[in-house]
Order: structure tokens, then C-alpha cells, then sequence
């Protein structure tokens, strides 16, 4: 069995894009067996390499034939948890929805993560990251002033929204169980995720606090909370919010007469200003030039340097597996044992989720497992 504080929790993941098996990484990162049940081609051509994917069981399984629905209804009364990411409607045309698995395992906590959720006018369309984070209206906020509004990558709405809103919600569901006996169904929306994301600054905008993108304290518009591009044509981020931290900054980089900070209307001249100085020099002299202080400077590093930051390096925060660097388990659970960060391998023996070997081979040779 594996070890942690999840150990001994069985989850199905279903396989789907990426913010499906994130959240199956971060249960399996705590110690749940996770076998990913995956389509029988996909199986056998390729194993299953990424990083989200560590820790993990991995079969392949016809979803489209009776025998494969029977295998996985099978597979559902040992597990505790399932984990699916089709559009509305296609699990329980497939036989494998909610009611088919409870009707086999009540205890079952059924995850499902979906854009636009399991209803609205919007549940059978496609969608992705970008239109699910437009319209809960987190988009609108994020950009420089004057400029379109800039998604960051896929990370508010498939990941952070989606991925691991599931997972929270999936603890969630084991720990009611715990009281009531009975698994849950869970409708993880990104829109919906993304949303309660930006729960304060939605508060702010109705409020008349936070102004139009790019204007406000946190979003580039404030001089002391920005990136500057340095000398060697690095860069360097500034969170310098407070009064203490602001004015070590300043005493630092050994600025004198800039214009008041606490004068909205200033802080184009300001940023300009800053914006000269931190071209003065490279991004490692400024490192030196902040290292220990609390100026709250600290250089935008790339994904690869970021692994041989020194503070990273101390925490361990990434570690090498195989080829690549891949980032620790989080959060860190005090006297937790070391997580299991390999690749995911294809599971033969299945006796342990109620498939025993006569079976698994009749299925294998009907070609309904892989």
C-alpha cells in the first residue's frame, strides 16, 4: 500500500486533458492509488510519461463495449473515488454516470469537472480555459491599462478553477462520508472555480475599490507592484507595498526626490523613474544589490532557472525525475513520507480492484483491455 495521508483511498481517474489528471496528481502526490483508465489504443502506444501522471496505475479500458462497462462498474464498487471530465450526459450514455455507480458502490464519490458545469445554457457547448474565464469576468480584469485583457496561460480555469477545485471538493466528499456512509456527486465548473478565485476583487469592483484593468494596486498600475526590465534585458519584480519595504527599496537603489507615491496621479513619472534605474543595471547585480533585505525585489526567473534558485534548491522544491525537473508535492505535510514521483506504470494485476486474472484475460484477449 502506498504511504500518506491519502493512503488507502482508491481512485478511477477517467482519462482527459490536463486539468483532469492534475487533480488525480495531487491526490496521488498525498498517497491515494490512482489507476488512470485510459482508451485502449492510447494504451498501447505510448506509457504514460508526464508529469501529472506520476504515481499512478495506468489500464486501458473500451468504455464503447458492454464488457468494458461491466469491468468498470467492477472497478468502481472497489474504489472510492472516480474522477470524469466528459461534457454532460456522455458518462451516462456511456452506462458509467453517477446513478450507474452508485447503484454499486453508494460510498462512491463521484468528481466531475467540466468548463461551463453539469447545467446552464452554456453545459453542452465546448469551450476552453480563455471563454470560461471570460465570462465569470476574471478575464476583464487581467492586462495592462489600455491594452485587450491577457489570459495567464490556461492556469485560473483549467488548473486552479478546475484541477484543483476537484480535488478539494473530492476531500470534501471523503470527509462528509466519514458521517454519513454515503459518496457524493461533485460538479466542479471552472467558470464556477474561477470565479470564487476572484471572490475579493469581485467585491472590490462592485464596490468601486478596484478600478478599470491595469489602474488598481495589484495589477501593474501601482509603481510598487510591477515588473521592470533590467540591463541585460532580464527582468526584475518589485512588491514593494508597504512604506518600510518601499522605502528600503529606494535606499537601496540609492534613488533621491522621486514623486509621491500616495499621488495616483504620479505614478506614470514614478514608474518611469524606476523604470530608468532598473535599466542601469543587470538583473544579477540587482539580485546582489537586494539579496537579504526585505526591499521585496526579487528576479523573474525562467522555469528552468527557477530550479537552481538557491531558496528552491534549500526547500528542495523541485526535483529530478528521469530527464526532467519536476516541481515538489504541495502543500507539505509535516512527518509525511516522500511522495512516489515516477512515471506512471501500466497495471497488470487488477485482483485488488475486484478483476481477477481469468477475467483480465478473456478481456485482454477480446481486446477490451490494454
Amino acid at each position: 500500500m502506498r504511504e500518506g495521508p491519502l493512503a488507502g483511498v482508491r481512485v478511477l481517474e477517467l482519462a482527459g486533458l490536463a486539468p483532469g489528471p492534475f487533480a488525480g496528481m495531487m491526490l496521488a502526490d498525498h498517497g491515494a492509488d490512482v489507476l488512470r483508465v485510459d482508451r485502449v489504443k492510447a494504451v498501447h502506444d505510448r506509457p504514460r510519461t508526464d508529469v501529472m501522471d506520476r504515481g499512478k496505475h495506468t489500464i486501458g479500458l473500451d468504455l464503447k463495449s458492454p464488457e468494458g462497462v461491466g469491468a468498470f462498474k467492477e472497478l468502481a464498487r472497489h474504489a472510492d473515488v472516480v474522477i470524469e471530465v466528459f461534457r454532460p450526459g456522455v458518462a451516462e450514455r456511456l452506462g458509467i454516470g453517477p446513478g450507474d455507480l452508485h447503484a454499486v458502490n453508494p460510498r462512491l464519490v463521484y468528481g466531475r469537472m467540466t468548463g461551463w458545469g453539469q447545467d446552464g445554457p452554456l453545459a453542452p457547448t465546448a469551450g476552453h480555459d480563455i471563454d470560461y474565464i471570460a465570462i465569470s469576468g476574471v478575464l476583464s480584469m487581467l492586462g495592462r491599462e489600455g491594452n485587450r485583457p491577457t489570459p495567464p496561460i490556461n492556469i485560473l480555469g483549467d488548473f486552479a478553477g478546475g484541477g484543483l477545485m476537484l480535488a478539494y471538493g473530492v476531500l470534501l466528499a471523503l470527509f462528509e462520508r466519514e458521517r454519513t456512509g454515503r459518496g457524493r456527486v461533485i460538479d466542479a465548473a471552472m467558470v464556477d472555480g474561477a470565479a470564487i478565485l476572484f471572490a475579493m476583487f469581485s467585491h472590490g469592483a462592485q464596490s468601486g475599490f478596484w478600478g478599470p484593468r491595469g489602474t488598481n494596486l495589484l495589477d501593474t498600475g501601482a509603481p510598487m507592484y510591477d515588473t521592470y526590465e533590467t540591463a541585460d534585458g532580464q527582468h526584475v519584480a518589485v512588491g514593494a507595498l508597504e512604506p518600510q519595504f518601499w522605502e528600503e527599496m529606494i535606499r537601496l537603489m540609492g534613488l533621491t526626490g522621486l514623486p509621491d507615491r500616495g499621488d495616483r496621479a504620479q505614478w506614470p513619472a514614478l514608474k518611469a523613474r524606476l523604470a530608468e534605474a532598473f535599466r542601469s543595471k543587470t538583473r544579477a547585480e540587482w539580485e546582489a544589490v537586494f539579496d537579504g533585505s526585505d526591499a521585496c525585489v526579487s528576479p523573474v526567473l525562467s522555469m528552468t532557472e527557477a530550479a537552481g534558485h538557491p531558496h528552491n534548491v534549500a526547500r528542495g522544491s523541485f526535483v529530478q525525475v528521469g530527464d526532467y525537473k519536476q516541481p515538489l508535492p504541495a502543500p507539505r505535510l509535516d512527518g509525511a513520507p516522500a511522495p512516489d514521483l515516477s512515471p506512471a506504470t501500466r497495471l497488470t494485476d487488477l485482483s485488488a480492484w475486484g478483476l481477477d486474472a481469468t477475467r483480465t484475460g478473456k478481456l485482454r484477449e477480446a481486446g477490451v483491455l490494454a
